[in-house]
């Protein structure tokens, strides 16, 4: 005779389900969830909380604080929805849209594990998604058309979604920082070592940071490869300040010249010299993806190819 499964008692925080934990940083810690009542009940989201051990410090508390506020004033199919802000059990927390897939570097660790380069296609559109991301958030503004002026200052790989459909959607931002006429809020360095800007290694908070990561970003699209590495972090910042990387055609030669010279613009010594704008920046990245491939149905067909149905 079997023995009968006890069920896995449920897990209930405020409105939420928790049904299963999806990550866990410094600061926060994300779970899937299911809603239990309201406008979204039945709907599975994520669920980011405030670490327990940090909701008696002012400084954590005050950071999360800004980014649901934030969070919750962008609204672009390209950036992860907030759908509810607030605190239960003392334990402040921020519910977002599920995407169901997988985030950016975990295609590009599978793609570089089988050395499959991803299609440029979808590179370079993957690319103009984000780049349209970050426009929207640099210039969105409030109720009262305020301009919000955020700087996401974690551009990364990890942050950007792809979802089983296709759809690219850019998340988390934690450490978003306020860029106002001119005065930069913040002073102490941002955001993952490998996506700092020259300037961000001085503690200054601009937009052209967001560019630049997602220069980054695009490099390892085109070569599967971070553009500047170390041994240490200070070897790193090294290569970021005098912008040693590999050129590109060296990595993967069938990367047409003009594409190039577009990440190497990204890359420019002078901020003055780089895109001025992430919708100026996307807009020249358009003519170098045909429009009938780099789309969410293909970009959902290469995620699948690289995992699988069940994966």
């Amino acid at each position: 005779m079997s023995t009968p499964v006890t069920p896995r008692p449920t897990r209930v925080f405020g409105n939420y389900e928790l049904l299963a934990p999806l990550g866990k940083g410094g600061m926060a810690e994300v779970f899937r969830a299911r809603v239990l009542a309201g406008r979204y009940e039945g709907w599975n989201v994520a669920v980011k909380r405030l670490l327990p051990s940090l909701t008696g410090d002012p400084s954590s508390v005050e950071s999360f604080i800004r980014e649901a506020d934030l969070s919750t004033q962008l609204d672009h199919p390209n950036i992860v929805k907030v759908l509810d802000v607030g605190i239960a059990e003392g334990t402040y927390y921020i519910v977002m849209e599920l995407v169901d897939g997988k985030d950016l570097a975990q295609i590009l660790r599978r793609c570089k594990q089988r050395g499959i380069p991803l299609p440029l296609d979808f590179a370079v559109y993957l690319g103009k998604v984000l780049l349209e991301a970050l426009a929207y958030a640099h210039t969105a503004v409030d109720a009262q058309n305020t301009p919000l002026g955020i700087v996401h200052c974690d551009v990364s790989p990890s942050n950007l979604f792809i979802s089983r459909l296709g759809e690219i959607k850019l998340g988390d931002f934690g450490v978003a920082r306020v860029f106002v006429d001119g005065s930069r809020e913040g002073g102490e360095v941002l955001g993952k070592p490998y996506y700092l800007s020259p300037e961000s290694l001085r503690g200054i908070v601009t937009p052209e940071a967001d560019l630049w990561a997602a220069t980054v970003v695009l490099y390892e699209l085109l070569t599967l490869e971070r553009p500047f590495t170390g041994n240490t972090p200070e070897e790193v910042f090294f290569n970021i300040r005098h912008r040693r990387y590999r050129p590109i055609h060296v990595l993967r030669p069938e990367v047409p010249e003009l594409l190039e010279e577009l990440v190497s613009r990204g890359f420019a010594a002078r901020i003055e010299d780089r895109f001025p704008t992430a919708e100026s920046y996307a807009q020249a990245l358009t003519p170098h993806y045909d429009e009938l491939v780099g789309t969410p149905l293909a970009i959902a067909a290469v995620v699948r190819g690289l995992f699988g149905t069940s994966d």
